[in-house]
């Protein structure tokens, strides 16, 4: 399924935005005597990892990654990520690496840009808002851009064994909740939302899911459906004719494609204001050095290389 590509990809990106992340831990993977908030859910050398630090791991995760760190297998990634982390932290201050006076320089550096980031991302957040006129005024001016063919919504249950489905749509025809199901074993980042994938329409999902899920009928849950991603349930649980697409269904869709547009507008207004107040000199006999250096490194850089290959 086209939707369901990410999956395979859930593991490689939580561990590369943990990774580069900031844990609740020490920062220098030494024992931390600060009081740490929530339960234990692992020890490193006998430095904790608790719900706190998980929390506010989660929170920090970029917003399209959030919803795959939530389901069963997402946790088991972020948790272990965070582990190896702890363990290069460890390392690392062994080695020496923690009193390495650039590591100190490239901190402070980081700490003026945080500091921008923070002024910048308080600004423009609070005036890049937009009505629901606004939206409402985009959405009549572009009404042509939401219509849409026949369209069904589905949930379903996606695991990696075929043993686990079985176990699974045993316990679904014993009268079990498929959204409670789906939260509780699906891998596939629509867990957090009970297996939920919204509306689609045909060409949107590989051939078996498309089969077995238009062959159902409203509030119908198919037998085991095997594909690249491995076993799926499905449960039909919507459907619609083509038409127009309601505003309310599309405002976030709106929202999310004039925002940028909006944001960069009030970038460059704080960014006026904030020159105009101020008093600037820029020393064109001091930059002007640099620029001519950097023009004459380039000749020298190539010459070099010509003379390498002879």
């Amino acid at each position: 399924m086209k939707t369901l590509y990410v999956a395979r990809l859930t593991a490689v990106a939580i561990c590369m935005a943990a990774i580069f992340g900031c844990q609740g831990g020490s920062p220098t993977g030494t024992k931390s005597e600060t009081k740490k908030e929530g339960k234990t859910v692992a020890e490193v050398n006998g430095a904790k990892i608790t719900t706190g630090d998980f929390e506010n791991e989660l929170k920090n995760l970029p917003e399209y990654l959030k919803s795959m760190a939530e389901s069963p297998q997402g946790r088991k990634d972020m948790l272990d990520t965070m582990i190896f982390r702890e363990l290069i932290l460890q390392q690392a201050a062994k080695d020496g690496l923690d009193k390495d006076p650039s590591i100190e320089e490239r901190l402070n550096d980081l700490r003026k840009r945080l500091i921008v980031e923070a002024f910048l991302k308080k600004k423009v957040e609070a005036d890049s808002q937009l009505s629901d006129d606004e939206l409402k005024k985009f959405y009549d001016k572009n009404i042509d851009k939401f219509k849409t063919g026949e369209q069904i919504r589905a949930s379903h249950i996606l695991v990696k064994a075929e043993k686990d489905a079985k176990d699974i749509l045993s316990q679904l025809k014993s009268g079990a909740n498929f959204e409670e199901l789906a939260k509780k074993n699906s891998i596939d980042s629509s867990s957090a939302k009970g297996g939920d994938i919204g509306w689609f329409g045909k060409g949107n999902m590989v051939p078996p899911f498309e089969k077995a899920v238009f062959a159902l009928k409203e509030g119908e849950i198919s037998n085991i459906v095997k594909t690249d991603f491995g076993y799926h349930i499905i449960k039909r649980t919507g459907s619609r004719p083509a038409g127009i697409r309601p505003f309310e269904e599309v405002k976030e869709q709106i929202k999310a494609a004039l925002i940028p547009t909006k944001q960069q507008q009030v970038f460059q207004k704080i960014k006026d204001e904030l020159k105009n107040s101020a008093k600037i000199t820029i020393k064109d006999d001091v930059l002007n050095p640099l620029n001519e250096k950097e023009g004459m490194m380039k000749p020298a850089e190539s010459a070099s290389k010509s003379s390498d290959k002879k």
